[in-house]
């Protein structure tokens, strides 16, 4: 999970031993921030951070939507605020291997993982990709995750979401079920980086209703 505040973007990657991880954990708009609820999943935390974002900072958003919750020892959340200021919690009841790192701007957390080498090499791979755009920085992220050994449990699904600040996503990629879901979203955002983007770089926005679609269909201009 990670804000890049030169470009105002930000995004979540995960993957899981579970269904369709991408539709419950990921939260993130351009305009606040991004958080993933992971462990035992309350996407109310999720929900209620990014609103909380708008007028609170990463570590009060999350200090006051664990109040609100009623088992904060089984949940793992992570939180961005637009300055790119990082929190992280970690319940005492999370599933082992389970813990967080946080740094400039990003945070990666996991559990029931095969140790502490999976967010180690996430976070190596992070702060090497500097150059990189935000999507392809926290999928590389995700891949290296994986290849250090990701979930105990296996493989099954996986996410990438990026933020640019419209009312819409700029990427909202899931591999819902397969059994090497982060080699298919490589693959699905390769496809997404040809096909869709070009499309998504072009569409209406509050500041060009009308959207760009002229450049899209004459990209020499004619």
């Amino acid at each position: 999970m990670a804000y890049d505040v030169a470009t105002g973007t930000c995004g979540v990657a995960t993957s899981s031993r579970m269904p369709a991880i991408g539709a419950l954990t990921v939260f993130a708009h351009a305009d606040v921030g991004a958080i993933a609820t992971q462990a035992l999943i309350n996407p109310l935390l999720g929900v209620d951070a990014l609103e909380m974002l708008a007028t609170h900072d990463a570590e009060e958003t999350l200090a006051r939507v664990l109040e609100t919750d009623p088992d904060t020892d089984s949940r793992q959340v992570t939180v961005v605020d637009r300055h790119g200021r990082v929190a992280a919690h970690t319940g005492a009841q999370t599933h082992p291997w389970s813990g967080h790192q946080i740094g400039d701007g990003f945070a990666v957390a996991g559990n029931i993982l095969v140790g502490s080498d999976t967010l180690d090499a996430m976070a190596q791979r992070w702060k090497a990709g500097a150059d990189e755009s935000l999507d392809e920085r926290l999928l590389s992220a995700l891949e290296a995750g994986q290849e250090a050994g990701g979930d105990r449990r296996g493989r099954q699904s996986a996410a990438l979401y990026v933020h640019t600040g419209h009312p819409y996503p700029y990427l909202d990629l899931r591999v819902d079920e397969h059994p090497d879901p982060v080699t298919e979203l490589r693959r699905v955002h390769g496809v997404a980086r040809r096909e869709l983007l070009p499309f998504v770089e072009a569409l209406p926005t509050r500041q060009r209703p009308a959207g760009d679609f002229e450049r899209l269909w004459n990209p020499d201009g004619h």
